[in-house]
């Protein structure tokens, strides 16, 4: 996706914050191809500090949290832009988007999540109904009209869905990115429709299902392929063609599969995870939580010697 050059994917979200990075990582995850655009002015810049996301009980400061969101939406295989998104435009089969460094991308679909801009959007449809005036002190502004996309980020547009602050559900980071993945999930579903999935078929639960052992109270299901019939296809005589549900089938097996973990496998996806966590924490920090024993042990472990 070099500079100047036209690429195609799936899916274009623009916006890395929490409700781009959510929409992107269901995508991206269920197969889709993503790209994730981040330049601009970013609404996330101007908190102080975020002490409202589960999972960081003494908060975590903004300069770490986008860095970590950017790496997640690596790691799930979306590529990441670097670049301001200056224009979306209509195109055969969907929408042209052109970067401000010239780079253009022709996307099916387009996750607009950028609360603080999107003057990009303009000229897609009537503007009256796209934006808003607010007459302030400081003269006349325009702005996205949350209200002109649905609960679900719908927009009247085909293939445009808007997600977070840009709809009106950003008041809090959480919020951002719980709407962020609500509109991923469904544009999750709409390719799945367009693969031949029918509606029993389309729930997924992405994540990663822990093989049991002796001690759990629980078991596997006996058979798969049982499983699929008995929770995936209709009642009765559905009518559908065998190409079809075996398509299907395959598909999602495939996924159950490389979602079921044993222990060895979990243990390493844990240390993964730990380490890259850490590569974002502050080097002082990260010692200064260490016992000096820990310290001593793997500097002697490695030949660096007694630390004094």
């Amino acid at each position: 996706m070099g500079n100047g050059t036209e690429s195609s994917v799936d899916v274009a979200v623009v916006g890395c914050g929490p409700a781009g990075c959510a929409a992107a990582l269901c995508t991206a995850r269920d197969g889709l191809d993503t790209v994730v655009f981040d330049g601009g002015d970013a609404s996330i810049e101007r908190c102080a500090y975020v002490e409202t996301y589960p999972g960081f009980p003494a908060g975590i400061d903004v300069p770490t949290l986008r860095a970590l969101l950017r790496a997640h939406v690596e790691t799930a295989d979306a590529r990441l832009v670097r670049e301001r998104v200056a224009d979306v435009t209509d195109s055969e089969g969907g929408f042209r988007i052109e970067t401000a460094a010239g780079r253009t991308v022709a996307s099916e679909r387009v996750v607009a999540a950028t609360p603080l801009d999107a003057d990009y959007l303009r000229g897609l449809d009537d503007e009256v109904a796209m934006f808003s005036t607010h007459v302030r002190e400081t003269g006349t502004h325009q702005r996205f009209d949350g209200t002109y996309a649905d609960a679900d980020g719908r927009t009247p547009i085909d293939g445009l869905s808007v997600a977070g602050g840009l709809a009106g559900r950003g008041d809090q980071v959480l919020l951002a990115a719980a709407d962020g993945m609500r509109v991923g999930r469904r544009l999750v579903h709409e390719a799945r429709r367009e693969f031949g999935y029918w509606e029993a078929a389309l729930p997924h639960k992405d994540w990663l299902r822990r093989i049991p052992d002796a001690d759990d109270d629980w078991e596997e299901e006996r058979d798969w392929d049982e499983w699929f019939d008995y929770h995936r296809l209709p009642d009765g005589e559905h009518g559908m063609d065998a190409e079809r549900v075996e398509r299907v089938r395959e598909r999602e097996l495939t996924l159950v599969a490389a979602a079921r973990l044993d222990d060895a496998a979990i243990e390493a996806r844990t240390k993964r995870g730990q380490r890259r966590l850490a590569a974002h924490l502050d080097d002082e920090a990260l010692l200064a939580t260490l016992d000096d024993d820990v310290i001593d042990v793997y500097a002697r472990e490695r030949g660096l010697g007694a630390i004094e």
